[in-house]
């Protein structure tokens, strides 16, 4: 199959690869309908993260059943259906627990930038739709393989209550969701942290009923200004670098949570100022099986519409112009069709 390779930092290539086979009785292949890329891509393409040269990558896929392992029994080939990126069996402790993202036989998905993707526990991983989807719902499904997913994950983290006030550090494709996120919870203030118009928008189009550009110091006491002085009740970190959870920090009140979903890079936590204000960290990476059903719903009754953190469409030969588009922050995020 045809599938998105990378060799180096900044080298992405589409290359001819073996395609998925069942191996185990809980797999199953999928025929791509659509990926895309993810910002925690861009940490291997920039070389922030170990590369094994030739590798595929993309962990975001929605597509239609190929086959099925023996042991699959809830679906069948045709079955359009939703990837969460990290699998699970959802039933182990963990997963009924609610925590699908440390489930005891975790998998993920490794081409999801490709013609075909495989499912190592499609059991309990797997949502499907009735019947194919509309071609213009493709872009919102494809948000609950991830982003939308750890988005909502991260107001849950944090504690978005009605009637309260979320700030959200970030506005790539999963600070985005997020701020939708906090405003489908309720959130009467939601208040987006971007300096970028595009994004600024999609950020108001979800919800958001302030956006502060400012950073830093400045940036802290304008939310502060928005919020009466108090500080943000939940607060979003949608990013992970130490930049962005300082100042999810600097700007969550006495008492709140940050919620963080940025795969965390080089970060300090600033345990000083979350003793002496009692504010407390939770979060990671995101059980995607856990929030399908009701995202899938959202989406279906039109209360959601995420799929527009999508501005470019491109087919999978290529796939390097998009990761160039998206590290250049020309992009929001790029959907690729194989």
């Amino acid at each position: 199959m045809r599938a998105t390779t990378i060799h180096a930092p900044r080298d992405i290539r589409v290359s001819d690869v073996p395609d998925p086979k069942i191996t185990a009785p809980t797999d199953a292949v999928i025929k791509v309908t659509a990926g895309c890329i993810c910002g925690s891509d861009l940490w291997p393409y920039r070389g922030e993260n170990d590369i094994d040269a030739g590798s595929t990558i993309g962990h975001e896929c929605v597509g239609v059943i190929e086959e099925v392992g023996a042991e699959v029994t809830s679906f069948k080939p045709g079955d359009f259906v939703i990837v969460p990126f990290d699998h699970c069996d959802n039933t182990c402790a963990h997963c009924r627990a609610g925590m699908q993202a440390a489930c005891e036989n975790l998998g993920f998905t490794a081409s999801g930038q490709a013609e075909y993707a495989l499912v190592t526990q499609a059991e309990g991983s797997l949502v499907k739709t009735d019947g194919m989807p509309d071609a213009s719902m493709i872009p919102s499904l494809l948000t609950l393989s991830d982003v939308m997913a750890t988005g909502w994950h991260a107001a849950v983290a944090a504690g978005v209550r009605e009637g309260g006030t979320a700030v959200v550090v970030g506005d790539g494709a999963v600070g985005l969701c997020g701020v939708l996120a906090a405003a489908t919870m309720g959130a009467e203030k939601v208040i987006a942290m971007s300096r970028h118009e595009p994004r600024q928008a999609i950020a108001r189009q979800f919800g958001a009923t302030h956006v502060v550009a400012e950073r830093g110091d400045e940036g802290a006491e304008l939310v502060r200004e928005i919020t009466g002085g108090v500080g943000g009740d939940a607060v979003l970190e949608c990013v992970g670098n130490d930049a962005a959870m300082k100042q999810a920090f600097a700007v969550a009140r006495p008492g709140s949570t940050v919620g963080f979903v940025g795969v965390p890079h080089d970060v300090e936590l600033p345990i000083r100022r979350m003793f002496q204000k009692n504010i407390g960290l939770a979060g990671g990476m995101a059980p995607v099986r856990q929030y399908l059903p009701e995202l899938l719903k959202l989406v279906q009754d039109g209360a959601i519409n995420p799929g527009l953190v999508f501005d470019r469409t491109l087919p999978l030969e290529q796939v390097a112009e998009g990761y160039r588009a998206m590290d250049e922050r020309e992009a929001i995020k790029i959907l690729i069709q194989p």
